[in-house]
């Protein structure tokens, strides 16, 4: 009698019980977007790829990034050329495989007068950088740049001097929620191509034959330790690939020099800005953007070198102070730390050659690197955002053509998803209509449409059935109630954080909202999750010492419990 597969899931208990059982032509390790580029591109393949994280998806720097996706103009002014390139290039691949998650988004240029004037030598060199902008990329997506009178560039953000302007440029890039697009690369690869993902599984030990090749992931989940059958493993592990590489080479190697990234968020009326903004910082060679974000606009980002906790950076005072100042001295905003109303901060996991010990991480390469260890773990380091899906394909390239024998003769010698659309990018553009025609509000099926594309639909057949779920999930945000829920049961979100810092941005955008909407968030919770009153009170507790960490380090001191900080004096 014929027998059909089983309908993949997206369970992390039907995900444990794969990964402890069955063989596995590859163990991706990092649940950022580089590892989940890599298990697609894998299983995208053919190859039986399993994908596993120590924490939740996306919970470093995948999820603390600008939030762009961009060629990166300061690159093409440093002159690195073909990186610049190749990020143009997958900037176009995300808009056509991901539309529903990745938008263009226009940004203006300030021109800063002097004395009325633009220097000539200025004046010059950024006319030639947006045509060399252009000429690398832009005429991809079929946007040019254009230079505008300062009447206009004043009309964009009303904050700006219009006595120090000698007009702008309007260029473009794209933008998109990061975390978002990495829960979606993954669920991609489970859904659609039959991976195996599982967060909060973490890797304790690579298992080796006596010939020392390897054949196995030692891992610990929910206090159980297994090992994982395979023939490869690739390590994504960003920021922490060196101490993958340690549990593989019994030696850190300490090749990666991570820097740090910050962003705060303040309400939009203060900066008033209607696309991206460039500014550059008054005694600094670097420029931080300014981005509109719904309600608030959020700034950012720095660069530094970063020596603390790899697991757990903050912005400090000095971070905070650095993007509100580099903001007020060109502006008339006068933004306070009291107008902060989120901040987060993440590594770059930037890759070191050995006479880069020293001198600023601005000026380290964003290009990628992929190694072989003589056991044959492959790592992927560095890179940007952008270009996730080259390196992936990369990274899986070397474990086809190096190490997998007859498993990867039989898969193509060529990565598959330049073309591959990711999960809702069919059928979002109906989203809006399907919406009304339930009933609902279009502006409602607008917004899942943006998160969820065409899967959108799921949620709105939820919202037809309980109404009542289309409340607010924390006041002054787009997020719905039925979000929360979703999260849980089709998302593998497993704890109060989860949803609302990273399956929501609520943390990001109002942490004081958020924490004030977590007991509600937490109940809606646990009628998916099955959390009783202590589970319910618990999971607060920690979402509260989430937001509680963050006021600390950024004020130096700590904040007494249940006052409401994070608002606007």
């Amino acid at each position: 009698m014929p027998t059909t597969s089983p309908t993949p899931q997206f369970s992390r208990p039907e995900a444990l019980k794969a990964l402890r059982s069955e063989q596995f032509d590859l163990v991706v390790i990092g649940g950022g977007i580089t590892g989940a580029g890599v298990a697609l591109d894998a299983a995208a393949r053919g190859l039986r790829t399993a994908l596993i994280e120590g924490d939740d998806f996306a919970s470093g720097t995948s999820s603390k990034s600008s939030k762009l996706v961009h060629g990166g103009l300061r690159y093409l002014q440093q002159g690195d050329i073909s990186l610049v390139y190749e990020a143009l290039h997958e900037r176009r691949r995300l808009l056509a495989n991901a539309p529903h998650l990745v938008d263009i988004q226009p940004f203006l240029l300030p021109l800063f007068a002097k004395g009325g004037l633009i220097p000539k030598k200025l004046a010059r060199s950024m006319g030639a950088a947006m045509w060399a902008y252009d000429a690398t990329g832009g005429w991809r997506i079929g946007r040019f740049h254009q230079r505008i009178d300062t009447a206009e560039a004043v009309a964009h953000m009303p904050t700006l001097p219009a006595d120090k302007l000698g007009g702008a440029y309007i260029y473009y890039d794209a933008a998109a929620d990061d975390a978002r697009l990495v829960l979606t690369v993954i669920r991609t690869a489970v859904l659609d191509h039959g991976a195996t993902a599982a967060n909060r599984v973490r890797a304790l030990g690579i298992h080796k034959t006596p010939g020392h090749i390897i054949d196995g992931v030692e891992v610990e989940a929910d206090g159980e330790h297994f090992t994982i059958a395979t023939t490869a493993v690739v390590n994504a592990a960003g920021v922490f690939a060196d101490d993958v590489r340690a549990l593989d080479e019994a030696v850190h190697p300490n090749s990666i020099r991570p820097a740090k990234g910050i962003h705060v968020t303040v309400p939009w009326d203060r900066i008033r800005n209607d696309i991206g903004v460039i500014l550059p910082v008054k005694g600094d060679r670097r420029s931080i953007f300014v981005m509109p974000w719904g309600d608030h606009t959020y700034i950012g980002t720095t660069d530094t070198t970063y020596d603390g906790p790899t697991d757990n950076p903050r912005c400090t005072a000095d971070d905070v102070a650095y993007l509100l100042d580099a903001v007020n001295g060109w502006t008339g905003a006068g933004l306070t730390p009291a107008d902060v109303t989120g901040t987060w901060a993440g590594l770059r996991p930037l890759v070191v050659e050995a006479d880069q010990a020293a001198g600023r991480t601005a000026d380290l390469s964003r290009h990628h690197r992929v190694l072989r260890s003589p056991s044959g773990m492959v790592t992927v380091t560095g890179g940007k955002l952008t270009t996730y899906r080259q390196m992936a394909a990369d990274a899986v390239d070397k474990v086809v053509k190096s190490l997998l024998g007859s498993a990867g003769a039989k898969a193509p010698s060529r990565s598959p998803t330049a073309r591959l659309r990711l999960r809702g990018a069919e059928g979002w553009e109906a989203v809006g209509d399907a919406a009304v025609g339930l009933g609902l509000d279009r502006s409602t099926g607008e917004h899942l449409a943006r998160r969820y594309g065409g899967e959108a639909n799921a949620l709105l057949i939820a919202l037809a059935a309980e109404p009542e779920l289309a409340e607010p999930l924390v006041a002054g945000l787009p997020y719905l109630r039925i979000e929360a829920r979703h999260a849980a049961r089709h998302e593998m979100a497993t704890t109060l954080t989860d949803v609302l810092s990273r399956r929501t941005r609520a943390l990001l955008l109002d942490r004081a909202a958020a924490r004030a909407a977590a007991p509600m968030v937490a109940a809606d919770l646990a009628t998916v999750l099955g959390w009783d009153d202590a589970e319910q009170a618990r999971q607060v507790a920690n979402f509260e010492s989430v937001v509680d960490a963050e006021l600390t380090a950024e004020s130096g001191h700590d904040v007494p419990a249940g006052v409401p900080t994070g608002t606007r004096a």
